[in-house]
């Protein structure tokens, strides 16, 4: 470290001075504080809240520890929020670490551990239900600190983020750390309005550089050279060169094509194979670049990679690393046992890790996952197969990232990656205080451009979007707490809501400018013989009638040709009337088709054999004469082809000249006689300027056009939230949960603790007694159809247990067709029909079978689950029968039976990992 001058020497003194509890704070840290995590500390000391936007892996959660040092110093509470349950109890680790169990608690939704401590660890969803319960535990809160705040713009969790920025008493400082968003600026902005003084620090500069490449088969090449003309980075050129010249061989010599795999005439050559997952462990443990993280995208892409680098029998560990990382292993997974061990593929998953690499996905039990981030940031595993899941702030940071794909699956369709998620991820390579640089390696393949993967890399534009809209829950929560006029103003300070008014003021601004437009486009089309406004809208009427009865006439043309390609037969001779294969041509197979139009099979004269469709007949089409077929006419002979088209040349009929289409004009039409006759007496007919006037006319009325629909979109904007929110108050009025504009009826006390995507269905079904005469078993099974949604299109019908399940399925599944009509007729956000998918596997666990059982069970149901995901399914049932439990209270039948559920669920892999 260069040696500071006298003046920087009394500068930094000076400092100091002026903030102790950040100089005792700074005192203890192993390393010294970079200027962003300075600047924000000394505000959070001067009283104010901070917004810290800075990459992932250059420090951000220092601020976060400095709130908590001083809520300790101050004799105050400091909240730490997390979005993840493996981020909260990985800070969890950090603090006791730091500050010892008494003094840190953790609170999730399976996790209860000193929930009074006066440091506490949870999930922003566990503060948001203490804000609306108004929990005690809030007393002396003086620090929240909201770690991944960006997580506001996921649209299925991100409103809570609001809820508690909003619902947050004044007193309370706000600590909110963001991954580098562009509109850091903008967000910042609203959050002084809602929550007064905060400062705003951005860091762009990663405290470990990235240097990114490309794997062109085993040859890693640098993505950039150096910087083009215009000060961006610029694309290596031998890169370039060799991924063009790839790309020409693949085109060039790939077996796709004709028979046999071949393109007919083309020279034989091998199907592009990108490099094998064990050659680019082996690239990268070659060149120094290992711990690594690969990014397959795909659950089923991470094991089959583990799996391929057990067959290759590579091994990555000493004797003395694989010795410690039986004991990881063991002190884990110690109360599991054998039987589920067996189910779990434990020997196989051990093997791979005692070898050096493991797979890291949703689909993994908890444990397992967390035994994986455990040896990883450990350096005891050297190459992590993972989902994008891993990317979610746990703090596991590697050498080196690799993407294998630039694409990904997002639940409903196959779509790129964008360049906040390019960020995110390559974001892990490069790990603060062990390496000296980070590497980012894309494998390259047919198809991807080494400009399009530096785009990604180099761009720099990502903002940040909310995703808060009103819920049912949320709606009761407000009225009962604020009232329904202080509710909907409540509303209008969200996040989204600032957001639309500020698109508002530039659409505003563009409806300013097109009013003074169409002023002047008006002055000039003035017409000094009459109103040329109206002679102007008498010809736009006359024009659109116009094209209306081509319309009309065109479709009933294709109708008329669509039923005379109905009508044809095997052997009958037509003609087609232009294009390439305009001439006559012999029907082969009719192609009748009950659920669209025909499209026959037809041989033509000069051999061509296809399917033709209405598209190809601007006129009913007319059988000009018949040739008897024989039964089976193979169109894939050449010789059979040329036979029948010679059969067809010498029939001696003659495609007919092109018939002029006969349909009824625009000249028949009354309506149009009418207009016309009304603008030929107009007096603006007769002006000489009469066609200047006319093209000023246009330009005004479709600008007029372009300002009516701008204006459609500044009243959408405004008071858009609030709107909703009125709506959501008339159906739960309607519904009885609330009664006129302020009170909370009990219906409505009871959906207000329920906190769950269907809260409003399930408090329906608490309301109708649907589930009153359920035993705790048949309770999970019925509950769980609303908390499971399958990832894939499953077995149209699940199967569910028969008798009291099936019979109060049916009955919620008539009580969510009841909700959802109603919701259509509000416009609001439809509820998730029930999904059975997971009644019969949670059924046979709450009933006390062993994992075998169950998950064999599940099996042959067809509706196979993979460890983590029964975990996950089984902790969200018991979360929902937990408030179901608490809101009925244990007396009542619903409440008795849940809690008894709840019991005999949390056992065995399911309980593994809470407290």
């Amino acid at each position: 470290m260069p040696e500071r001058s006298p003046a920087e020497s009394y500068t930094a003194a000076r400092r100091r001075s002026s903030y102790p509890k950040l100089t005792e704070f700074a005192s203890v840290l192993s390393f010294t504080l970079d200027p962003f995590q300075e600047q924000a500390c000394a505000a959070l000391e001067d009283g104010h809240g901070v917004l810290v936007c800075a990459p992932t892996g250059a420090g951000k959660t220092v601020v976060g520890e400095f709130a908590v040092h001083l809520a300790l110093a101050d004799g105050q509470k400091c909240f730490y929020t997390t979005p993840i349950k493996a981020l909260s109890n990985q800070k969890y680790a950090d603090l006791v670490e730091r500050y010892g169990t008494k003094s840190v608690g953790l609170l999730t939704g399976d996790t209860s551990v000193n929930g009074n401590a006066p440091i506490v660890v949870m999930t922003t969803e566990v503060l948001r239900n203490m804000l609306y319960a108004g929990s005690s535990t809030l007393d002396g809160l003086g620090y929240v600190v909201m770690d991944e705040v960006h997580y506001l713009a996921d649209r299925f969790r991100g409103a809570v983020w609001e809820e508690v920025i909003l619902h947050l008493p004044e007193s309370v400082r706000l600590i909110s750390l963001s991954a580098t968003v562009s509109n850091a600026e903008e967000f910042g902005d609203w959050l002084v309005e809602v929550r007064g003084d905060t400062t705003v620090v951005v860091d762009e500069h990663r405290p470990v550089p990235l240097w990114q490449h490309m794997m062109v088969n085993n040859r890693m090449l640098d993505l950039f050279t150096g910087e083009g003309p215009d000060g961006e980075p610029r694309i290596n050129p031998e890169l370039l060169r060799r991924t063009e010249n790839e790309s020409r061989t693949q085109v060039t010599w790939g077996p796709r094509g004709g028979r046999n795999g071949r393109r007919s005439g083309a020279p034989r050559g091998p199907r592009f194979r990108p490099p094998s997952r064990v050659d680019v462990i082996t690239r990268l443990d070659a060149a120094g670049l290992l711990p690594a993280i690969v990014f397959v995208f795909s659950r089923v892409g991470c094991d089959a990679a583990v799996a391929q680098c057990a067959r290759s029998g590579i091994r990555m560990n000493t004797e003395a690393e694989v010795a410690e990382i039986r004991r990881v292993i063991d002190a884990r997974t110690k109360d599991l046992n054998d039987a589920d061990l067996r189910v779990l593929g434990f020997w196989e998953w051990r093997e791979a890790l005692e070898r050096g690499f493991a797979s890291h996905h949703a689909g993994l039990l908890p444990a397992f996952k967390e035994t994986v981030e455990e040896l990883f940031v450990r350096g005891l595993v050297k190459v992590v197969f993972a989902t994008e899941t891993l990317a979610l702030g746990i703090n596991m940071p590697a050498r080196t990232v690799v993407l294998e794909r630039l694409v990904k699956y997002n639940g409903e369709a196959h779509v790129d990656l964008t360049p906040g998620e390019y960020t995110q991820l390559t974001g892990r390579a490069g790990r603060r205080g062990i390496d000296v640089e980070g590497h980012a390696v894309v494998v390259w393949q047919p198809g991807v451009d080494p400009r399009q993967v530096g785009g990604l890399a180099s761009t720099r534009t990502y903002p940040l979007r909310s995703s808060f809209r009103p819920a049912f829950n949320m709606a009761v929560n407000l009225v009962d707490r604020l009232g329904a006029t202080a509710a909907r103003e409540m509303l209008e300070q969200s996040f989204a809501q600032f957001q639309a008014d500020r698109g508002v003021v530039g659409l505003a601004r563009r409806i300013e400018r097109n009013r003074e437009a169409l002023a002047g486009y008006a002055e000039s089309m003035t017409c000094h013989l009459g109103d040329f406004s109206e002679y102007a809208r008498l010809r736009a009427k006359l024009n659109e009638r116009e094209k209306a009865l081509s319309r009309k006439n065109s479709a009933a043309r294709r109708a008329e040709a669509a039923r005379s390609l109905e009508a044809l037969r095997k052997g009958d001779v037509i003609a087609v009337p232009s294009g390439r294969r305009a001439g006559l041509a012999i029907v082969v197979d009719p192609g009748l088709d009950p659920t669209g139009d025909a499209r026959p099979l037809v041989l033509t004269e000069d051999r061509w054999a296809g399917r033709l469709s209405v598209a190809d007949f601007p006129t009913p089409v007319e059988s000009l004469g018949r040739i008897k077929l024989p039964k089976q006419v193979d169109l894939r002979s050449p010789r059979s082809r040329r036979d029948l088209a010679s059969t067809l040349r010498n029939t001696g009929i003659e495609a007919p000249g092109r018939g002029k289409r006969h349909s009824r004009g625009a000249g028949d039409d009354a309506e149009v006689a009418a207009l016309r006759r009304a603008l030929r007496n107009h007096p603006c007919h007769g002006c000489s300027d009469r066609e200047a006037h006319a093209r000023w006319a246009d330009r005004h009325r479709k600008l007029a056009a372009e300002t009516q629909s701008l204006e459609q979109k500044v009243a959408a904007q405004t008071h858009s939230l609030a709107r909703a929110f009125d709506r959501i108050r008339t159906l739960l009025t309607e519904r009885g949960y609330l009664e006129g504009e302020n009170t909370v009826t009990d219906d409505g006390r009871r959906l207000a603790r329920l906190y769950s995507e269907s809260d409003l269905l399930a408090a329906e079904c608490l309301r109708h007694g649907v589930w009153d005469r359920l035993p705790p078993p048949e309770l999970a099974a019925v509950v769980s159809a609303l908390v499971y949604e399958a990832r894939r299109d499953g077995p149209s019908e699940a199967r569910v247990p028969v008798g009291l399940v099936s019979d109060a399925l049916a009955e919620t599944a008539r009580l969510w067709a009841g909700l959802e009509a109603d919701e259509r007729r509000h416009k609001l956000e439809r509820t998730r029909q029930p999904d059975a998918g997971f009644a019969w596997t949670v059924f046979r666990w709450a009933r006390g079978e062993s994992l075998e059982r169950v998950m064999t069970a599940a099996e042959s149901a067809g509706s196979e689950f993979s460890a983590g995901d029964f975990v996950r399914w089984c902790r969200q049932v018991i979360d929902l029968l937990e408030q179901l439990r608490d809101v009925m209270g244990a007396d009542a039948p619903v409440g008795a039976a849940a809690k008894e559920a709840v019991k005999a669920m949390r056992r065995g892999v399911v309980a593994l990992g809470t407290a």
